[in-house]
């Protein structure tokens, strides 16, 4: 009985390991799946070549206002932070003294021109004498001679008469140009001194402003060798367009112009200086403002994207895509990437049209696998192919 009822233990024991390796043997059999990926197929096309840089906003004119004449402020005719246009009154200075001056100055010629007259008809008189002979020479060189100084007194005088006048309309402060006026910086009962470099206000033309910006001497000089060895095609100068994008990333609706790029570098940066000009018709740039500008600077004729998505970075900082060969097999392709252009990588190196790179589904394969590619969604073969590229 004993030996019955081992043996049916052994044989319960020994039926999972039976079960068991018979499971084994029928997974083996059974292949593995193909895993499905996701591909583009890259296609060369032309691209602006947009470079994007950083810039601050500047008025197209400033001017300081300043005294011409010393005096007494008496009146304020401005509103500050409004908008005056070129000869709008500004200041009063007290103008009783520049009055006074010029009663004077007028008097005074009053006074020369008669004396003029005078000696004009003392002039005529000695020279019919002459011709008489009931005159000397003497004397009637002496009434020319009175006569010519009568008349420079007479000139000096009108002199003295546009000076005072002069005085007296500075006396009134005008506006040097059009534009937004700041704060006033002196008030009534103020003294301001004639030449003194004390501004009273400041004047800043803004319905045109300019974005001054900086690229590196370095970028300037691969761009020439790029245009000289036809790797980028140049664009004509009144084509080339030049855009802000605001602080907040919104792109300023009107575009600029470019005005021109500084003969010098820097030596402090290694920088070279750039100029657009924008219309600013609704004041919304303001000087000072940081910007980024974005200039068009040549046509790449065969760029290649990526989405940025499919480069993988390896160990040693470089870069890498997964590239299917004529038989579906995965193999790691370097590349050399450059900028983002709308969630896309342009590849500079290592990539040729009709090459097809996996975008999703890495986790499913390993390099020499064979995997089944898919269209992806988003393929860069469709892309706007307007849309520049940013750099």
């Amino acid at each position: 009985m004993r030996v019955h009822l081992a043996m049916a233990v052994l044989t319960l024991m020994g039926a999972p390991l039976v079960l068991a390796g018979c499971d084994d043997r029928s997974v083996a059999a059974v292949p593995p799946a193909v895993p499905d990926v996701g591909v583009v197929t890259i296609s060369a096309s032309p691209k602006h070549i947009v470079k994007e840089l950083p810039g601050r906003i500047a008025p197209t004119r400033v001017a300081d206002v300043r005294a011409r004449v010393s005096g007494i402020i008496v009146a304020r005719l401005f509103e500050q932070g409004s908008e005056v246009k070129a000869g709008d009154a500004l200041y009063q200075i007290d103008p009783k003294p520049f009055e006074v001056d010029l009663q004077s100055a007028e008097a005074a010629l009053a006074k020369a021109q008669a004396i003029f007259e005078q000696a004009t008809a003392q002039a005529n008189r000695t020279a019919s004498l002459i011709s008489k002979q009931a005159a000397s020479l003497a004397e009637n060189e002496t009434a020319i001679a009175m006569a010519r100084q009568a008349a420079a007194d007479v000139a000096a005088r009108k002199a003295d008469v546009a000076r005072a006048k002069l005085n007296l309309e500075y006396a009134t402060i005008r506006a040097p140009i059009s534009g937004i006026i700041g704060a006033a910086l002196v008030s009534e009962g103020a003294l301001v001194v004639q030449n003194d470099p004390t501004s009273l206000a400041s004047i800043q033309q803004l319905d045109t402003v300019y974005a001054d910006f900086t690229q590196s001497a370095s970028d300037l000089n691969k761009l020439r060798r790029d245009f000289d060895s036809g790797e980028l095609e140049r664009i004509e100068p009144d084509a080339a367009k030049v855009r802000l994008l605001l602080d907040d990333g919104s792109l300023y609706p009107i575009q600029g112009r470019l005005l021109f790029s500084d003969a010098k570098v820097d030596t402090s940066t290694g920088q070279v200086t750039l100029r657009g000009e924008f219309k600013n018709l609704n004041r919304e740039l303001l000087p000072g403002m940081y910007v980024r500008v974005q200039i068009e600077q040549g046509i790449d004729n065969d760029a290649i994207l990526v989405p940025q998505q499919a480069v993988q970075r390896n160990s040693a900082g470089g870069s890498d895509v997964y590239v299917l060969n004529n038989e579906n097999r995965v193999s790691l392709q370097p590349v050399r990437v450059g900028s983002v252009m709308d969630g896309n990588l342009l590849v500079l190196e290592g990539l040729k049209q009709g090459d097809r790179v996996v975008v999703e589904g890495f986790q499913k394969f390993a390099v020499g696998d064979a995997v089944n590619p898919g269209k992806w969604p988003q393929d860069v073969a469709t892309a706007d192919v307007s849309r520049p590229r940013v750099e």
